[in-house]
């Protein structure tokens, strides 16, 4: 009985069911929707750590080569006496009796001759204004009643080189160095945006870069890269060729003849050859003249328009501003002192009992040269023991120096008794 009774517990536990907890959705749903935030979470910040390690990650894993620009230089040529001719003691010859001579009668040019050489040196401008862009600078400002406005700046381009990566421009550091946004159109009417990469404050020039991946593969077929002449060559006479916007019209161009090629232009801490020329342009004009090979061989900027006469195009000789253009192209700042110059000839020294070297016209103000004691009427005989007798002498040893370094100039100063020589300490710097 007892048995019975045990087996039918034991049989009754065996039946017994047990029931699942009870689902809690709101609990699931709240978990999912937190799970969700968290991979959300989670992405945004790698994302963020990925494009700002990217460019870290990219510089370390795949450097890129530097492309540096390498324009050749032009030799200054050197005047040389031609040695005298020996003349050698001949017999008189027999006098001969005249002969019928044959007269040769130039044939004259007739107006359409004269319109075909202008349109073959139309043509050598035409084909050098491909190289040609119009650089747009952006600046802001406030008027009077606080509103805000947008002016815009234009002046002539040339493009100078192709490095793989961006195309350089060369053009005008005023157009664009206060500017927010740069703008370059080419000669098939595209735009692209532009940033500056170095500027000259001496000389005035800037370049810029476009990145190729803005430039469409039609308009790259129509651009081409300006060939750089040697300006050494140019001399009083010589036809050149006014190209971009000398009259201020875009793509302009205009013939004319050199009508000076000796006369300089003080700059700071150097001195350029400018050309005067005969062809009417304008005081805002710029762009670039050309040889008949369709060579670049002088600047037209607007800083150094011809003072005295304003309406006839001058241009920076290019062989002299070779160096500069390079190193700007190649990220490298232009070595500044501050002192304007002229060279101490022997007629000069012997005339006025002045020292020979090179004397300091001027000193610019707040500049190292002023900061390291430098005077006007100072004559310079040497930098760091170096002798400097001439201007060109002084230029290459301030230009070969980089940025803070510190360099000793010796002068020669004038005191009530005669010159006594001094050392200054200078430590070069840049011209902003």
């Amino acid at each position: 009985m007892k048995q019975q009774e045990q087996g039918e517990q034991e049989f009754d536990f065996i039946k017994e069911k047990i029931k699942d907890k009870p689902i809690n959705k709101r609990r699931l749903l709240l978990k999912a929707v937190y799970n969700l935030l968290c991979a959300i979470i989670f992405g945004a910040v790698a994302c963020f750590v990925f494009v700002l390690l990217e460019p870290y990650f990219e510089e370390r894993l795949y450097p890129e080569k530097e492309s540096k620009i390498t324009i050749p230089k032009d030799i200054i040529p050197q005047e040389i006496e031609p040695a005298p001719e020996k003349k050698e003691e001949k017999e008189p010859e027999p006098k001969k009796e005249p002969e019928n001579q044959t007269v040769v009668v130039q044939e004259q040019l007739e107006p359409e001759d004269y319109q075909e050489l202008q349109n073959k040196l139309y043509a050598i401008g035409q084909q050098a204004s491909k190289s040609l862009v119009t650089v747009t600078g952006v600046t802001s400002g406030v008027d009077w009643f606080d509103t805000p406005f947008e002016n815009e700046d234009s002046s002539a381009g040339i493009i100078i080189e192709n490095n793989g990566q961006e195309l350089l421009i060369l053009t005008e550091k005023k157009i664009i160095v206060d500017a927010k946004a740069i703008h370059i159109t080419f000669i098939d009417e595209t735009e692209a945006s532009a940033s500056l990469k170095k500027y000259d404050g001496n000389t005035g020039i800037a370049v810029i870069a476009v990145p190729l991946t803005e430039i469409s593969e039609e308009t790259m077929n129509q651009i081409s890269v300006a060939a750089l002449g040697n300006s050494y060559a140019i001399t009083q006479g010589t036809s050149v060729i006014a190209i971009g916007s000398p009259l201020g019209a875009n793509y302009s161009i205009l013939c004319g003849t050199i009508t000076s090629s000796q006369n300089t232009v003080s700059a700071i801490d150097t001195n350029y050859t400018i050309f005067t020329t005969d062809i009417i342009g304008n005081e805002n004009g710029s762009g670039v003249l050309l040889n008949l090979q369709g060579e670049v061989v002088g600047l037209v900027l607007q800083d150094y328009n011809n003072q005295s006469n304003r309406n006839t195009i001058t241009a920076l000789s290019i062989s002299e501003l070779k160096q500069v253009i390079e190193d700007l192209s190649n990220n490298r700042d232009i070595s500044y002192v501050g002192l304007r110059i002229s060279t101490v000839t022997n007629d000069i020294a012997e005339e006025y009992g002045i020292p020979k070297g090179v004397y300091i016209k001027s000193v610019e103000l707040d500049s190292p040269a002023m900061a390291g004691g430098l005077q006007a009427a100072d004559v310079i005989t040497a930098i760091n023991g170096e002798e400097v007798i001439n201007a060109v002498q002084y230029y290459q040893k301030i230009y070969e120096r980089q940025p803070e370094d510190e360099i000793t100039i010796t002068v020669k100063r004038q005191n009530g008794e005669g010159y006594v020589e001094l050392e200054c300490k200078v430590t070069v710097g840049i011209l902003r």
